[in-house]
């Protein structure tokens, strides 16, 4: 058995650092959603995934990939939202053992009436609290760990770097004032 290579001091807080951020983060986007919108947060990923691909629908298990979930979470996920008639199924025209996800008005309307609450929950908690240049900082340390993580294949497309002005050149078909 090899040697465990312990966390130094300094790792170990950092470590600590990244794990208590990130929970309190994601806990309290999750906690805006459900008590704002009655949507989990995997749900809103969802939806905005559909939202920003043409045509609204992607293949289930592109989906899956994007969402960074299991196929039968995804599933799972779906089904509810179909039930509640933001999402349909529909064979895959060009795969006849494959699904397409695709968001329904009904969806696309959910999605619009949680977004706001949603990005100014993202912005109180993360933006607010940071420089401009901690925000660079931070964008670039989540791509080294994405891209180490994936080797190098990360399961979406790597956002455009930002222009002076703060807009992202090369987003979704809606990038202007969609979905964050």
């Amino acid at each position: 058995m090899p040697d465990t290579r312990w966390l130094d001091e300094r790792e170990q807080l950092t470590w600590r650092s990244f794990l208590t951020a990130t929970r309190l983060l994601f806990d309290q986007v999750e906690r805006q959603l459900q008590q704002d919108s009655g949507l989990p947060h995997a749900y809103f990923e969802i939806l905005v995934h559909l939202s920003e691909t043409p045509g609204r629908s992607l293949r289930m298990s592109e989906l899956a990939s994007t969402s960074l979930s299991s196929r039968s979470r995804l599933s799972h996920a779906v089904a509810r939202m179909e039930e509640a008639g933001w999402v349909r199924r529909r064979p895959c025209p060009s795969d006849r053992r494959g699904q397409l996800a695709e968001l329904t008005d009904a969806g696309m309307a959910k999605l619009e009436s949680a977004t706001h609450g949603h990005v100014e929950e993202v912005r109180s908690l993360l933006f607010d609290g940071l420089s401009v240049a901690q925000q660079e900082s931070l964008r670039e340390v989540c791509d080294v760990l994405v891209n180490h993580i994936t080797d190098d294949d990360p399961p979406w497309p790597m956002p455009a770097e930002p222009t002076p002005d703060g807009a992202v050149d090369g987003g979704g078909p809606d990038d202007a004032d969609g979905p964050a």
